[in-house]
């Protein structure tokens, strides 16, 4: 029995890579039927930027459900027919994961009031207006859930989790940071510094799922990173959001402000992503040799 269960396993594992990569076409197929379908419903034309169009909040809410709907229908089955595991396993264990929500949201916060502190001090951006609308940060908060929700159990969820079947965790978070920034290659304003930028996003997002193999944390703070800069009126990997609570001008494009990008584009940035990401490796690699 025991040689049986060696046999059986061995070749799934092996294929761990190969199941996170095939997932990829046919998500992009779902994604986009669900997409064009409901966004046909809603009156949105996928042929114009939504900056021109100027979605209304149904229009965005809609459009941004439909890709969310559709994520979890195609990990939904490739979980259960081709994984053969369950869709919880992915990372959703709760024991205990409230401190990790709670940091994950700090740590967005925490980044994206620094940026703009120190951006605004050096005048590098300027607040031209101050609005607070409830019903705004309320849409917003869910919207940037569905996203993060959304990234994080394809990303790291799904491809990472199987990568690591196949490939040492390190070279997993690699190959799946690389993938994670390709993924974005469309948005606006994308260049070199752009990609290095959500490469490093992609390490830092994934850095505690190849030691917990849990997704509470990365999902927070996709979701905090995301909706932070939003509300402060930065643009999110190069997408303006409507209705942010801060209004900016800048006076000039740059590295330090991230110019065209927003802040994922600076310097500021990736010091940000960089000492987050060593002191998580720290962490977690002290953890590992105390339990030794």
């Amino acid at each position: 029995m025991t040689i049986n269960t060696k046999t059986n396993r061995t070749p799934a594992i092996k294929r761990g890579w190969l199941r996170g990569v095939l997932i990829i076409i046919p998500y992009f197929i779902v994604v986009v039927i669900f997409s064009f379908s409901v966004s046909y419903l809603v009156g949105i034309d996928m042929l114009i930027s939504p900056e021109e169009q100027k979605l209304s909040y149904f229009q965005e809410f809609s459009k941004t459900f439909s890709i969310f709907i559709a994520t979890i229908l195609i990990i939904g089955i490739f979980r259960k027919y081709i994984d053969r595991d369950s869709f919880l396993s992915l990372g959703f264990a709760t024991k205990n994961k409230l401190k990790d929500v709670i940091i994950g949201i700090g740590l967005g916060f925490l980044i994206m009031s620094i940026g703009l502190a120190i951006l605004v001090y050096f005048n590098e951006i300027k607040v031209a207006a101050f609005t607070f609308k409830s019903f705004d940060i309320l849409f917003y908060i869910l919207f940037f859930i569905l996203i993060s929700v959304n990234e994080e159990i394809l990303m790291r969820g799904y491809i990472l989790n199987n990568f690591m079947l196949s490939f040492n965790k390190y070279i997993a978070l690699v190959f799946t940071a690389l993938l994670f920034s390709l993924m974005h290659g469309l948005n606006p304003s994308m260049d070199w510094f752009s990609v290095t930028s959500l490469f490093l996003a992609g390490i830092l997002l994934g850095v505690t799922y190849i030691y917990t193999k849990n997704l509470w944390f990365p999902i927070a703070l996709h979701f905090s990173w995301n909706f932070f800069q939003s509300i402060y009126g930065f643009k999110v990997s190069g997408t303006q959001t409507a209705n942010s609570m801060f209004s900016l001008e800048i006076s000039q494009n740059n590295r330090w402000n991230g110019g065209g990008f927003g802040f994922e584009g600076s310097y500021l940035c990736l010091i940000a992503e960089c000492l987050l990401i060593l002191s998580v490796f720290y962490y977690y690699r002290k953890k590992e040799h105390t339990n030794i």
